[in-house]
């Protein structure tokens, strides 16, 4: 997405908040596209007879953005796909624990963050290990949590999670490379 664009999303996004509903009529196609993608990614590692596909994880995701529209000023593009990965997060999150209360004790996948902070489907994955281990994070520094928030569930660029959090590009590097081997130390049980 070019720059322009992103300015013209951010400044459609600030008139939707601002109550414009033309605004939001312009902002959906633009957004379904990049919910999509955000959804493809997610969704890419689930089992095949997952409950939820792509486009019904975007449209539950929506759903709730457009609730939370009157309580939330959009400050930019990537403040709103920070919030729509945090949305999309909690609602995978909250079907997994559904199952598993279901289920009662399935086991334990291995689970593993790539390099490029995305799910390899080569690889399964336990999206509750993943959110637990977060999770423990947040409750010891909120700010490596939030940026593996961001680059894992929201694919979001270090330039995007430095301007969402308000930091340098070389402070969201470094804390992403700590938080992530943390993260791996956790899940792995090692």
């Amino acid at each position: 997405m070019l720059v322009t664009e992103r300015q013209e999303l951010t400044q459609l996004l600030q008139a939707w908040s601002d109550g414009d509903e033309q605004a939001l009529e312009t902002v959906v196609p633009r957004v379904q596209r990049e919910l999509h993608r955000l959804a493809g990614i997610y969704m890419a590692g689930e089992r095949p007879n997952h409950p939820l596909q792509a486009t019904a994880l975007i449209n539950e995701a929506y759903i709730r953005l457009i609730g939370w529209n009157n309580n939330v000023r959009w400050q930019s593009r990537a403040h709103f796909f920070a919030v729509a990965a945090q949305l999309m997060r909690k609602i995978l999150v909250d079907i997994a624990r559904a199952r598993r209360r279901t289920k009662r004790g399935g086991g334990a996948i291995q689970t593993t963050l790539d390099e490029g902070c995305f799910y390899r489907q080569e690889r399964t994955r336990d999206l509750l290990a993943i959110d637990e281990a977060l999770t423990r994070l947040e409750r010891l520094d909120a700010r490596k949590s939030r940026i593996v928030e961001l680059k894992f569930f929201g694919g979001l660029s270090e330039e995007e999670v430095a301007t969402v959090l308000q930091i340098s590009d070389r402070t969201v590097r470094r804390e992403w490379n700590l938080a992530r081997a943390w993260l791996h130390t956790e899940v792995s049980g090692g």
